[in-house]
This record gives C-alpha cells, sequence and structure tokens, in this order.
C-alpha cells in the first residue's frame, strides 16, 4: 500500500518498526533460527515499544493501534523474522485477543491489561490430537467443582507453550466448549519440551498437560458453552495478522531477489536483463499487490466491525501461497545462493510452509469461504 492509504500516526508507526527491524531483528534473526530462541533482550524491545499490545485500547494497557496498526506492525516484523512474528501473533493476537473478545470486565482487567503492556505472555491453547482441522472435536474436558473448574487434557502444538504466563485453554463441558485462562505454575499443569521444527524454529511450541488443573470460576472466558465461538473469532483476527506477516517477508524477498538480480552476472551481462528472470520477479510483485490490497482492507473493515469470518480467511489463504510462492521463487533467482545458509533466502523458505498449516489449514479456509458463499447464495 502506498503510505498516502495511512494516516501520519500508522506511518510513524511502520518507520519506528522497520528501523528496529533493519537495526535489531535482522542482525540477530540467522541466530535466532540457528540457537532456537529469542534473545530476552529482543522481546524486552519489543515490549519497550508497546509492540506486544498495538491492536489493544489504551485502557486495557494496549498502545490502541487498532487491526490496520497491528497489521503493520507484524508486517515490519515479518520482514525480519518470521519467528519474532509468530511469537508475537499467538501472544497478541489469539492469546490475549481470546480474553479481550470473550471475557467480562474483570478478566480483562486481571489478564488482557497486563499482557497488553508486555508484562505477562499469552498463548492460545486449542489444538489437541484429534482436533486440528476438525477444531470442535475436543477431548480436554472441564467439570465444576464448587467453585472451581477443573480441566483434565491435553494440548499439542501450542505456540509460546513452553514460557507463556498465561493461557487461553478450549475445553469441553456439559454444555459445549468453553473457554478458560490457565495461569503458568497452577498445579497439575505441565507444559512440554519445546518441539523441534524445520521452520520458524525460534518460536517455542509444545504441548500442555493438565492433570485436574483447578481455576478459579471467575477464569472462564464468556459464558459456558460459548468457547468455541470466541475461539472461532480470535482466530479471524489472527489470519490478519499472520496474513501481515507473509506481506512483510514477501515484500523483503522481492527486495532481496531484485538487488541479486541486478548485481549478478551471466553471459557477461545482469540476470535481471534475461526475461525469465524479469518473469519470476513480476510474479512476486503481482502476489504482493494482491496481498497488500486484500489484507489492509480486510484489516480496516475488522476495526470498523464490518469484516467476516469468509474474507479473514481469504487473507490467510492467499498469504500463506504467496509466501510459498514468492520464496520458492526467491530461490530459483538466487541459485545456489538461495540455497545456501548463508543467505536469508533458504530461512524464508523453510518459515513459509507452516502458514498453510497452522491457524487453520489452506483447505480448511477455502471451506469457510464457500460455505458462507453458499449461506449467501453466491453474494459476496
Amino acid at each position: 500500500m502506498n503510505d498516502n492509504f495511512f494516516t501520519e500516526e500508522q506511518n510513524m508507526l511502520r518507520e519506528m518498526v522497520r528501523d528496529f527491524t533493519n537495526n535489531e531483528l535482522k542482525p540477530v534473526a540467522a541466530k535466532i533460527d540457528e540457537d532456537e530462541a529469542i534473545p530476552p533482550e529482543i522481546i524486552n524491545k519489543i515490549k519497550e515499544l508497546g509492540l506486544l499490545g498495538a491492536p489493544f485500547p489504551v485502557e486495557y494497557g494496549g498502545s490502541g493501534f487498532g487491526e490496520v496498526g497491528y497489521c503493520i506492525v507484524q508486517e515490519e516484523i515479518g520482514r525480519g523474522c518470521l519467528s519474532t512474528a509468530t511469537m508475537i501473533g499467538a501472544h497478541c493476537s489469539i492469546g490475549t485477543n481470546a480474553i479481550y473478545i470473550g471475557g467480562d470486565e474483570q478478566l480483562k482487567q486481571r489478564y488482557v491489561v497486563p499482557c497488553a503492556s508486555g508484562e505477562k505472555i499469552a498463548a492460545f491453547a486449542l489444538t489437541e490430537q484429534g482436533a486440528g482441522s476438525d477444531a470442535f472435536n475436543l477431548k480436554t474436558k472441564a467439570y465444576l467443582d464448587g467453585n472451581e473448574w477443573v480441566i483434565n487434557g491435553e494440548k499439542l502444538w501450542i505456540t509460546n507453550g513452553p514460557f507463556a504466563d498465561v493461557f487461553s485453554v478450549f475445553a469441553r463441558t456439559n454444555l459445549g466448549i468453553t473457554g478458560f485462562v490457565v495461569e503458568k505454575g497452577t498445579p497439575g499443569f505441565t507444559p512440554g519440551a519445546p518441539e523441534r521444527k524445520m521452520g520458524i524454529r525460534g518460536s517455542k511450541t509444545s504441548s500442555l498437560t493438565f492433570d485436574n488443573v483447578r481455576v478459579s470460576k471467575e477464569n472462564m472466558i464468556g459464558k459456558e458453552g460459548k468457547g468455541f465461538l470466541i475461539a472461532m473469532k480470535t482466530l479471524d483476527a489472527g489470519r490478519l495478522g499472520l496474513g501481515a506477516a507473509c506481506l512483510g517477508a514477501c515484500k523483503e524477498l522481492l527486495e532481496l531477489s531484485t538487488k541479486y538480480a541486478k548485481e549478478r552476472k551471466q553471459f557477461d551481462e545482469p540476470i535481471a536483463n534475461f526475461q525469465a528472470i524479469q518473469f519470476m520477479l513480476s510474479e512476486m510483485a503481482i502476489e504482493i499487490y494482491v496481498l497488500d490490497t486484500l489484507l489492509y482492507h480486510t484489516a480496516k473493515l475488522y476495526d470498523s466491525g464490518d469484516m467476516l469470518s469468509r474474507q479473514a480467511a481469504m487473507v490467510k489463504y492467499v498469504a500463506s501461497m504467496a509466501l510459498d510462492k514468492c520464496s520458492d521463487l526467491a530461490i530459483q533467482i538466487h541459485g545456489g545462493m538461495g540455497y545456501s545458509r548463508e543467505l536469508p533466502i533458504e530461512r524464508f523458505y523453510r518459515d513459509s510452509r507452516i502458514n498453510r498449516i497452522f491457524e487453520g489449514t489452506s483447505e480448511v479456509q477455502k471451506l469457510v469461504i464457500a460455505r458462507d458463499i453458499i449461506k449467501r447464495n453466491g453474494k459476496m
């Protein structure tokens, strides 16, 4: 998007986050991947900049940038390190946002405020062994015992799982799926060891085990049985942030590829002069323009309260496919150097693949879109 599309405040936000990404995040991105960990000083800096509460109102500890502002943050972070963008997304747009969307005022004050201010890190716990794409098929259960809910079960593939302080957890109760806030250190609650992953290796992911975990009745997110709706609304917002990180990575790959194509010579001239390379750069630019336009149009709708799940699904689908294509073309343009760990291209390639899987597979996104279209008799 052209800078004229955004407000002066939003452009200033972009400049601030871009400076942080260029000067502090990019220089350590390869080490984050190799060490499979984001340095504490990077997380602290993100907190200091107010990025961990970017979309939330100031009265809830946030920065008040709204969804458009949050997407700007994730786009610029995505240019440098998709592991870091994933950590922020899990904390902000799904972990904390589930409480913000579904929680009562008391719960928001108790958990959204410290999470949005960066005092605490959040995670979102929905996925299970038999409940990935079939998210409604939860086996984790909770029952009421006096003034406490008792939770038993296991969650898988939970981003920020090994170190988060606050968890938005979804379990099956007598009235259906219900959300709960569980704090780190609660007896019977055990995060597993970090998973070893192909990509986004700096983002910590683990299982969670609940063995008679007791939480107060006040820790229920919304009403009993309304948790699935809260979870789905939360994922709608999460898909926009994910799309923004993909957009940033695509833009970075195009810039790196263009620069390389102008410098790299074959047959005594820059490869940028060859039609085959020009076609690849054109394809990348088209993917970026489509995603950029779709993302920020949808983010504006979200801020105005007019966004639908169908539109969020479209963003997520287009974004994940665009990044896959751009990362593949970037490697092709760079040739052997693109396949080498000497350049960031191969890291972006590995990091890209997960986007067609987590927060709803590409196939699930198409189902969401199609079912809504059928419901509306083909009307957009």
